[in-house]
């Protein structure tokens, strides 16, 4: 798949903040929370989380999240940025992506040695992405999109 110049973007914005806060709902109330992007490339934004945490079953229940990265330019506000994908969540059991994921980041290891602790790997797929800044302040219904096939 080839990407857009928009597409591109988004993803590397992405990859480079990283820091997020995703939403999601649980018995019909919102829920959010701060997370660590994995990474992002055509196929998703990846994520994971551990199995004893409510996160999966709100995901489980309700497919439907939103996720935002924040960029804050404390030196001049008129510079931040934020981008916001909206898309479902897909569960991934791919055991060449989890041990991709314990080398990049063996500090989980620690996290999942409980039996009780089963590592959740998931993506954001079917996705629509873009861009809000104070320049688009106010025409937040004609900023572009980019979107992310699952």
């Amino acid at each position: 798949m080839e990407l857009t110049e928009l597409q591109q973007e988004v993803l590397s914005f992405a990859n480079k903040v990283q820091v997020a806060h995703l939403a999601t709902v649980d018995n019909n109330r919102p829920r959010v929370r701060g997370m660590q992007l994995w990474f992002a490339d055509e196929t998703g934004f990846y994520f994971h989380t551990g199995s004893v945490k409510r996160l999966p079953g709100q995901i489980m229940e309700n497919r439907n999240v939103e996720v935002a990265f924040l960029y804050i330019n404390s030196e001049n506000p008129m510079a931040t940025k934020e981008l916001r994908v909206t898309g479902e969540v897909e569960i991934i059991e791919n055991k060449e992506l989890e041990k991709r994921l314990f080398t990049e980041r063996p500090w989980l290891n620690d996290l999942t040695s409980s039996e009780e602790v089963n590592l959740v790997l998931f993506r954001i797929v079917n996705s629509e992405a873009y861009f809000w800044d104070m320049a688009n302040n106010l025409r937040e219904a004609s900023i572009p999109r980019a979107k992310f096939p699952g």
